[in-house]
């Protein structure tokens, strides 16, 4: 190897980050930029954490967030919704939205009200 090549090519990949899928680098996104975007996640699901029939995204780790976006984003996983979602965000929407939702915590749970009290 060249003295030029060992110089530019830790350089080269200090500019263009890390070799391999995009979406599977351990980057962290912007977590304002994901709170932003999450208005459409939270349609469906619910910003407190709980489960009612849709799977809660709210402290989801990031790792696992991102592959399951690049999963549906690839139409690995049966969703029509969540894959045209998952198709229209960036690389870097994604990691966003991880960064954010994997920072909240899930709400506890409500407590029941005990009846023949008042």
């Amino acid at each position: 190897m060249t003295r030029v090549a060992r110089v530019t090519l830790p350089l080269l990949a200090g500019l263009f980050g890390p070799l391999g899928d995009p979406l599977t680098a351990g980057a962290s996104g912007d977590r304002a930029l994901g709170q932003y975007l999450s208005s459409e996640c939270v349609t469906c699901h619910q910003i407190s954490g709980r489960f009612d029939g849709i799977p809660p995204i709210v402290g989801l780790p990031e790792d696992s967030f991102v592959a399951i976006m690049k999963e549906y984003k690839n139409k690995h996983r049966e969703n029509p919704v969540m894959q045209t979602i998952a198709g229209r965000l960036s690389v870097e929407e994604i990691a966003a939205l991880a960064a954010y939702f994997g920072s909240l915590k899930a709400a506890p749970p409500a407590k029941k009200k005990r009846e023949g009290k008042t």
